[in-house]
């Protein structure tokens, strides 16, 4: 099934892709079975890997009874030697949830060293206890090399805590924000994601600024679909994030990157990073052409008067 031959990567289809390189090769890690993974060479051509996980991690029961591994939204980051992958693993429509991350020297399935090491829980969320959701993880560093974890989806908004020097755990005492929230109607009982559609915040270091892209409206419906990509930027990484017109994206502001259209249901759930010069948007977008099946989508970014632009979707 796998060492797979590569696919092209209009025909590579995946949800919630991030992305790293290794000695030449690019590696993909996205939602599915055990964290589905691929590499390639050119960014062009895919070939699928094994799963990171084989069986679920031990302890995703104690979260979500009868978990069946299917893992949502990854984030990769190398630092000091070693790769973390930090991971969601959820109820559909619920925030019972959890992120957990793993870790491993290599990305290279063939290498020696190559062995993925997971250590559990790092955030949770409960229903009728907590008004956020711990899904959708991404993990950067301020100025100072001090490491923030931004997550959430719906409910009320993205959060962003600084985590422990070892990238395991939530640091102590523990600092929190909400950086980016939308109207949530106040009738709606806790345990409903509500109607405050944003998600999947990546957080991207570029001109002295700290750019916020995230997701706005509806995933994973076919041709109902509604996603798109909002962006706002903010001098420090906690904050305040700002779009072009000034407004803050903790009152609901956020400027469009892309979008939609006939050709595609619903395109968002992003990953920003520079690669040889030159800076990449990495999404999923819903063909219309194949029942809204979602398709590898890595757009360059232009940048116009420190403003992240990409071509609109064909």
């Amino acid at each position: 099934m796998f060492a797979q031959k590569p696919l092209p990567i209009n025909d590579t289809f995946v949800h919630d892709p991030v992305m790293i390189e290794e000695d030449g090769t690019y590696y993909l890690f996205c939602t599915g079975h055990g964290i589905s993974a691929f590499s390639s060479t050119d960014m062009e051509n895919w070939t699928k890997l094994e799963p990171v996980f084989k069986t679920k991690p031990s302890w995703t029961d104690t979260v979500v009874p009868n978990f069946e591994n299917h893992i949502w939204a990854p984030d990769i980051t190398y630092y000091k030697g070693t790769y973390y992958l930090y991971y969601s693993v959820s109820a559909f429509a619920k925030n019972t949830s959890a992120i957990g991350v793993a870790t491993n020297k290599t990305l290279n399935p063939n290498s020696k060293n190559f062995k993925w090491v997971d250590h559990g829980i790092v955030i949770q969320s409960v229903p009728n206890r907590d008004l956020w959701n711990a899904i959708d993880p991404n993990l950067v560093f301020d100025d100072k090399g001090t490491p923030w974890l931004s997550f959430g989806s719906f409910w009320n908004g993205l959060k962003l805590v600084k985590m422990a020097d070892d990238l395991l755990a939530v640091a102590s005492p523990e600092e929190w924000y909400t950086i980016a929230r939308r109207e949530r109607s106040f009738e709606l009982a806790d345990a409903n994601p509500g109607d405050a559609a944003l998600e999947a915040p990546f957080i991207f270091k570029k001109n002295g600024y700290y750019y916020l892209f995230l997701s706005w409206d509806l995933c994973c419906r076919g041709e109902n679909s509604t996603y798109k990509v909002v962006v706002g930027r903010a001098k420090e990484v906690t904050g305040p994030y700002l779009d072009k017109e000034g407004k803050s994206l903790f009152q609901g502001g956020g400027t469009l990157v892309i979008e939609g259209n006939k050709n595609w249901y619903g395109v968002g759930h992003n990953s920003t990073y520079t690669f040889n010069g030159k800076d990449y948007m990495v999404f999923h977008s819903y063909d219309a052409k194949r029942k809204g099946a979602p398709v590898l989508t890595i757009k360059e970014i232009k940048w116009e008067n420190n403003w992240p632009t990409v071509t609109p979707m064909e």
